[in-house]
């Protein structure tokens, strides 16, 4: 069996500690914003999951303290960030390392590749799935997307948190290679 070469990212990562605390923050709210305004900005990628726009789905990063709940119903799209008691129902269960799933989400990752790697698990709905993934590739969404920004401020926070994302997986990297060096 080929060795997953994402292995390295599995394991709660220690880059998290530096990062600030999430309790507060109103995570769901600002990611239903920018997920309702994207919908108006660029519709044919909700328009695109079909039927599925309505199915729910459970994102699990599972070194993240909680979950999002997500129905990406176009400008009645909708995210929930929630704790790790008890799961709501849901479609599609779509788990791994936060790195991973926004890797996915950008396009720098393979989702398929991660999945066959068994570095990402998805249980549920495969169609939901499938069309989700197909809609995101076409999508060659940016983080400027998300936020929709342009010009000059979409290159600046593309290049801004694309780097930051490529840093925090040397950094997961590295970590990992000192673990596997160390008696």
């Amino acid at each position: 069996m080929t060795s997953n070469p994402h292995e390295h990212l599995r394991a709660p990562l220690s880059i998290l500690r530096f990062l600030p605390p999430f309790s507060g923050l109103p995570l769901g709210p600002l990611l239903t914003l920018s997920l309702r305004s994207l919908a108006r900005r660029r519709p044919g990628l909700f328009e695109r999951l079909g039927e599925f726009g309505k199915a729910r789905f459970l994102i699990d990063p599972i070194d993240l303290p909680f979950t999002f709940h997500v129905v990406p119903d176009g400008s009645a799209a909708l995210v929930r960030a929630a704790g790790r008691s008890g799961e709501p129902p849901s479609d599609v269960v779509i788990r791994g390392p936060i790195l991973l799933l926004l890797g996915i989400l950008d396009g720098t990752l393979d989702g398929d590749a991660l999945f066959f790697h068994r570095a990402i698990s998805v249980s549920g709905r495969t169609e939901a799935v499938v069309a989700l993934r197909n809609a995101i590739e076409d999508a060659e969404l940016r983080p400027s997307d998300l936020l929709g920004l342009k010009g000059t401020a979409a290159r600046l926070a593309d290049s801004g948190i694309l780097g930051g994302l490529s840093f925090a997986r040397q950094i997961a990297t590295g970590a990992h290679r000192r673990e596997r060096t160390q008696p």
